[in-house]
């Protein structure tokens, strides 16, 4: 079956396969990922079609499972019609069953910017909460082992480390705006740890940073999409700060292969830290779109009053990423690398391909 991807999104799932892993290992398989239409688990439901098409073993099956069907048929628009891949359209906050077995779940259904969730902050606390009970309970009666898609916001704030590992946490006020994205997670990692000491559910947890890369929603509000939009309209690039705030920003194909190594090696009841070892400013992720951008002249534009804060009080810490790494993962895409395939991706003639921008 030929299948037309952007060249960009091609590139990445052989960097993915790349990775060493035991392939053989989802030969026959089947897998069931929620969220499918977002961004990261459309990434996962490609490249398991992708090693269909190119491993040569058998096939697995793929069950993208999702509420709105409209956004399931054009995100996987270019993968209609194959026996390998089924929708399955539901809320994963209400009880599932599956008629089929089941090897793997991954869990992904969640908004996962500050703009989505501030919308619905109860539809997000049920996702990761209620959403991922009636996931375990599935695993429970199935036998699957469970991936689910935490964050780096469980760490809470001021977490006293640069270098965040597993085990370094900050408080979290649970009647902030933004708990209901945070405790859900946290909710969510103390169920996974409950099922697999109490049931033998094998759970693991991939605790994600700031994830970029092809097919990112350019609208979802968070600062690099704000930028790389700016850069497809052909703007300067605002900033509403002094850009000295820190983050670590990792590519698509990275994040994606350190899900792949946690869904076969990962430890039960274990959370893993999916992310770069480095930061970087707001403002030299600025500067560095405006550099990649292809007109020229791109100016990045700072606000009248910046604060005075030195940059390492305005650090959201980055992640200590050595027990993942004992698994044989590490992240090997620069920004620089990253974003200008970011930029290629979005500014390349999108329409003669079929992955479209992701919607949630």
């Amino acid at each position: 079956m030929t299948v037309r991807r952007h060249p960009i999104v091609t590139e990445d799932m052989q960097t993915i396969h790349a990775s060493r892993q035991n392939w053989q290992q989802f030969a026959g398989k089947s897998v069931l990922i929620t969220g499918a239409s977002g961004f990261l688990a459309s990434y996962l439901v490609d490249f398991f079609c992708w090693l269909n098409e190119e491993a040569g073993q058998e096939p697995l099956t793929v069950y993208a499972l999702g509420r709105d069907k409209n956004k399931l048929d054009s995100k996987f628009a270019h993968l209609r019609g194959r026996p390998d891949l089924g929708h399955i359209i539901r809320d994963v906050c209400e009880p599932l069953t599956s008629p089929q077995h089941i090897d793997f779940i991954v869990h992904a259904a969640s908004p996962a910017s500050p703009k989505q969730y501030l919308q619905d902050p109860v539809g997000t606390a049920k996702a990761n909460t209620l959403g991922t009970l009636n996931l375990l309970e599935l695993a429970r009666s199935t036998g699957a082992r469970l991936l689910f898609m935490s964050s780096g916001t469980v760490y809470g704030q001021g977490t006293g480390t640069a270098a965040i590992s597993e085990t370094d946490f900050g408080p979290q006020d649970p009647l902030d705006p933004r708990a209901c994205y945070a405790e859900g997670k946290r909710m969510a990692e103390a169920l996974c740890a409950a099922y697999a000491r109490q049931y033998g559910v094998h759970t693991s947890i991939a605790r994600i940073s700031h994830t970029y890369g092809p097919g990112v929603a350019l609208d979802d509000g968070r600062v690099f999409a704000d930028f790389v939009a700016d850069v497809q309209a052909g703007r300067d690039i605002k900033l509403s700060s002094d850009g000295m705030d820190c983050r670590p920003f990792c590519y698509v194909a990275d994040a994606t292969s350190a899900f792949l190594t946690l869904m076969l090696q990962g430890e039960s009841g274990a959370a893993y830290n999916v992310g770069m070892d480095q930061e970087m400013t707001i403002l030299d992720l600025a500067m560095l779109l405006a550099r990649l951008a292809p007109r020229k002249g791109t100016q990045v534009l700072l606000p009248e009053n910046a604060s005075s804060l030195p940059p390492a009080a305005r650090s959201s810490g980055h992640f200590d990423i050595s027990k993942i790494g004992k698994l044989g993962w590490r992240p090997t895409t620069t920004p620089e690398a990253g974003f200008q395939r970011t930029l290629s991706y979005f500014l390349g003639a999108r329409s003669n391909f079929a992955y479209p921008p992701s919607q949630r």
